[in-house]
């Protein structure tokens, strides 16, 4: 955000001084205990030339110092439009990452869509997933279902109907009451016998008894009359 501010209010371009500035720039050379070159030359140890705004910024550098040891005023506006031209570069530069980083926000906003689109399209898979694994279960049980009729049915079809098993019923109970008919009748005349029967033994126990009797009573008159006859007479 930052440098996005930064480019819009300024430009680097805008904070170079005057023209007039570099043309009476002092002729004096830079000193101290660590000189620029020992740290260029540290810098360059490093890593080289560099590579894109590093290598801009390492001859924007090295620019500067040629300036500042510049001997005539040819020299010094040679190095202010390298250093002109070398700045524009790294504005340029800048825009470009400026406009990438921007550009990356946006693939960052787009791909956090895409992802919460993903997030949403996976929760809908597994819902529905869960909706079949349910479906698969209530047809499995209607398949388990239907083989226990098929399988009842077969059974039902070896046993008659229900009317004609009425029927059959029907008519055996009418031949269970004639066949209860038929035995009261034959009790009763199995009874009837048995009386018979009785009255008959009794008939023939009086019967032996009485021919018994006679028996008797003949054998006695025998007797007597024998008894009689062997009697002599007076």
């Amino acid at each position: 955000m930052f440098f996005q501010k930064f480019s819009k209010n300024h430009s680097l371009t805008s904070l170079m001084l005057p023209e007039n500035y570099f043309y009476s720039a002092p002729q004096q050379k830079i000193s101290s205990s660590v000189s620029t070159d020992e740290v260029i030359r540290k810098r360059l140890l490093i890593d080289g030339d560099g590579a894109g705004d590093d290598r801009r910024i390492n001859l924007l550098v090295k620019s500067f110092i040629k300036w500042c040891n510049s001997g005539s005023q040819e020299e010094g506006y040679s190095q202010y439009q390298r250093m002109l031209s070398t700045l524009s570069q790294c504005e340029f530069s800048m825009g470009k990452t400026l406009l990438v980083y921007d550009m990356n926000l946006r693939e960052m906003e787009n791909y956090e869509k895409i992802y919460k689109e993903i997030e949403c399209s996976i929760a809908g898979a597994h819902e529905k997933i869960a909706e079949c694994k349910k479906q698969i279960l209530q047809a499995k049980r209607i398949r388990k279902n239907r083989q226990e009729y098929d399988a009842l049915a077969k059974v039902i079809q070896h046993h008659p109907d229900r009317h004609e098993t009425l029927r059959e019923l029907e008519s055996l109970g009418k031949e269970l009451e004639h066949l209860s008919h038929i035995k009261e009748s034959v009790e009763d005349k199995l009874e009837l016998r048995r009386k018979q029967f009785h009255v008959l033994l009794s008939t023939i126990h009086e019967l032996q008894q009485t021919l018994e009797n006679d028996e008797k009573l003949s054998e006695v008159e025998e007797a007597q009359e024998a008894s009689i006859e062997t009697d002599p007479k007076p």
